[in-house]
């Protein structure tokens, strides 16, 4: 890798189950004399891809909201106040299992997709279809980390891309070899490409250019099973 280009998608219009999000992105980006090359990646937010599959929850009140979380959630892992931290059946440990009322109309909250994964290899395969290309896509979320104050988007279902980037076994740049280190590069990508979408842009997805990365990786991979958590 010599340069990484980050550009956001600009001009996808509100989505709704059943629109065709595939189109929407192919279009959005040729709207700004752009193009699609093999090895891109595109990085998406959940909440467009969970509104086109239909994943939008009526919530006339906070009593049916706190049950729409309960429902979601396989373990709630802690309680303060209004605030759960629940572990959603994907594996992800995160606020209110992820039901999320921003960016949508009022008396409604947006899931996660059901299979996140599957939902970013169909829309790897449309794209790939209609461009002719070969690419990655990341649906990404915005968690809070432990220990560490603020939100950062982080990668939620992937296709065409490894989980991990696993460097056990090379060397550092002082012929140290390197015995545990991982890399979680498809959240790096997730995190990096959100400085150009933002919170409250209207700007959901965008295209990471320059990495060579390709694989056929899980998002299951970077759970970190009870075996090794020290914090359960």
């Amino acid at each position: 890798m010599t340069e990484l280009r980050i550009f956001p998608i600009t001009g996808i219009p509100e989505v709704k189950p059943g629109d065709d999000l595939a189109g929407f992105v192919c279009a959005a980006i040729a709207d700004q004399n752009e193009a699609l090359i093999s090895g891109d990646i595109v990085v998406i937010t959940h909440k467009v891809v969970s509104k086109q599959e239909g994943r939008i929850a009526s919530i006339p009140s906070e009593a049916v909201y706190r049950k729409l979380v309960e429902d979601e959630a396989a373990r709630i892992v802690r309680r303060r106040g209004d605030l759960v931290i629940a572990q959603t059946r994907h594996g992800f440990v995160c606020a209110n299992a992820a039901v999320d009322r921003s960016n949508v109309a009022a008396g409604t909250a947006v899931l996660l997709p059901t299979d996140p994964d599957r939902s970013a290899h169909r829309l790897r395969t449309l794209i790939e279809r209609e461009t002719g290309t070969t690419l990655g896509v990341v649906i990404t979320d915005t968690f809070g980390r432990p220990w560490r104050r603020g939100l950062v988007d982080v990668a939620i279902g992937i296709s065409g891309l490894p989980s991990l980037v696993d460097l056990k076994g090379t060397t550092d740049t002082f012929g140290n070899e390197l015995n545990v280190t991982e890399v979680a590069a498809v959240d790096e990508i997730a995190a990096a490409a959100d400085l150009v979408m933002g919170k409250a842009t209207g700007i959901p997805a965008a295209v990471v250019r320059g990495l060579n990365l390709s694989g056929n990786g899980r998002i299951a991979d970077l759970i970190r099973p009870p075996e090794e958590d020290l914090f359960r």
